[in-house]
């Protein structure tokens, strides 16, 4: 996973042209932010995958930011997740770490930041977000201005390449014989840092495949906290 950084001029509009100009504006609410992290060697993980699947018609209209991390520590019993990452792990021991929880665990719901049992559909609230992020995805690179409600105010933020209709044959572990399908799968995940006050993020998603849909995901939150002020993802089209 590498992030390359190119400095060019954007000018943005509001997210409801984002799929003709590949732009996007957030909304003045905040937008609920949804992490599953699963894995391909995790026998009660297919259920929460095909949950998460079932988001796409929320995430498309904007109502969610919606990201699959694959983990790697069931690769242990024989059948080795080709979507995980360390930095997927280091990730989940993060949160569980900010929310003094004592281990981690798959399937792991975290909504904006916090460990989520229950699998209710994510809803936005009426939470007043706390940035504004405009987004632009060229041929080769995304670029974000991103602004905090409190001038001056620090955030930190990280990028996410999400990508639809991943498939699997799984010939080992616990899901031996099972044909698994994949949805949101984190493809690219790069912390972009903390910062203060309006900044602009630079960001080189990975070349899009043929027959995976990709989605470039952006999510600032508060550095102290880790819960989310704001999120936004663009899907380009060609």
């Amino acid at each position: 996973m590498r992030a390359h950084f190119l400095l060019v001029a954007a000018c943005l509009v509001p997210a409801a042209h984002a799929s003709s100009s590949c732009r996007a504006q957030s909304p003045a609410l905040r937008t609920p932010v949804v992490e599953l992290y699963t894995s391909e060697g995790c026998s009660s993980c297919p259920p929460a995958d095909r949950w998460l699947s079932a988001l796409k018609q929320e995430a498309a209209a904007g109502r969610v930011v919606v990201q699959g991390f694959h983990v790697s520590y069931w690769d242990r019993l024989g059948w080795v997740d080709r979507f995980a990452a360390p930095a997927h792990n280091a990730r989940q021991r993060e949160i569980a770490a900010r929310t003094r929880s004592p281990n981690v665990y798959t399937p792991q719901l975290v909504r904006d930041g916090r460990d989520a049992r229950d699998y209710a559909a994510p809803r936005a609230g009426n939470e007043p977000a706390g940035a504004v992020i405009r987004l632009e995805r060229a041929q080769v690179q995304a670029l974000a201005d991103v602004t905090p409600r409190v001038p001056g105010a620090r955030w930190a933020a990280y990028w996410t390449v999400t990508e639809h209709g991943h498939a699997s044959k799984v010939r080992a572990g616990e899901n031996a014989g099972e044909f698994l399908q994949h949805d949101f799968v984190v493809r690219q995940f790069v912390p972009a840092g903390t910062h203060a006050g309006t900044q602009r993020l630079e960001f080189r998603p990975m070349a899009a495949e043929e027959g995976h849909p990709q989605q470039v995901n952006l999510v600032v939150f508060d550095p102290a906290t880790g819960i989310p002020l704001q999120a936004l993802s663009l899907q380009c089209s060609g």
